[in-house]
């Protein structure tokens, strides 16, 4: 059986603030037996344009990335928020042939870890972590894609973890792309009690699956003077979180 072909949509974010992030996830993949390719010509994927109503520039984008994926058997990335973009691209075209080439892109497009729960069937081995994590799901990830029980089941085989339930695990951090930029006190609000719920878990690690998400708790987290490290979820089932967390100096 030959290897299904991966194309890997590293993100934004990723690519400019995490890239360890891009490098787990084509561990993963690569461990999961696939075939992983990083098209260079990949771009944006259009959510920040379409979340301020621009559907023109938001089409455009989608055009490139339709154009740079659309010949692999899947498109794979490390956000609940990117992939939820793409998979939205039909709602962009009212031509009929740029609406079946989106249709097509929507259907193989994945985010990592529903990836490789339920199109690979993968469970990590040999990977280990002492510590103590708590799990924030994204609002793209668990609402637009269905990823929740996935990285909970994943992280099962990780050995020496200790999982522990969040209050509201479920509930938006505030970041929001640029929800938080245009309504910074109601995102303040939000994030302050979700560290607030963070803290009461006594957990050593956050995880999520989305790097904005991320980079919004552990911002607040250290302006709180907490101890808590975060991680993206790919990184501790790639057994690369020995090293400084989102927000620490390398």
């Amino acid at each position: 059986m030959s290897k299904p072909k991966i194309g890997l949509f590293v993100t934004c974010l990723v690519d400019a603030m995490r890239p360890q992030i891009g490098w787990a996830t084509l561990k993963l993949l690569e461990q999961a037996g696939c075939e992983v390719e990083v098209p260079r010509a990949q771009t944006c994927c259009g959510q920040p344009a379409g979340n301020s109503g621009d559907k023109r520039g938001a089409a455009a984008l989608a055009q490139q990335v339709i154009e740079t994926f659309e010949g692999y058997d899947y498109l794979v990335g490390p956000s609940g928020s990117c992939v939820g973009q793409i998979r939205s691209y039909p709602t962009l075209f009212s031509d009929p042939g740029w609406r079946k080439r989106a249709e097509d892109l929507a259907a193989k497009s994945f985010e990592i870890l529903g990836f490789l729960h339920d199109v690979m069937s993968w469970q990590p081995e040999g990977v280990g972590l002492n510590a103590s994590v708590t799990y924030h799901d994204s609002c793209s990830g668990l609402r637009e894609l269905g990823i929740e029980a996935q990285p909970r089941a994943l992280l099962e085989a990780v050995e020496g973890l200790e999982m522990r339930p969040l209050n509201g695990a479920n509930v938006c951090c505030g970041f929001g792309g640029t929800f938080c930029v245009k309504y910074p006190e109601i995102s303040t609000a939000i994030i302050s009690e979700k560290t607030a719920n963070i803290a009461a878990t006594g957990a050593d690690i956050l995880l999520a699956g989305d790097l904005g998400c991320l980079m919004n708790m552990a911002g607040r987290l250290h302006r709180e003077g907490a101890a808590t490290r975060c991680f993206h979820t790919a990184e501790v089932l790639a057994g690369m979180a020995d090293g400084p967390a989102i927000g620490e100096d390398a």
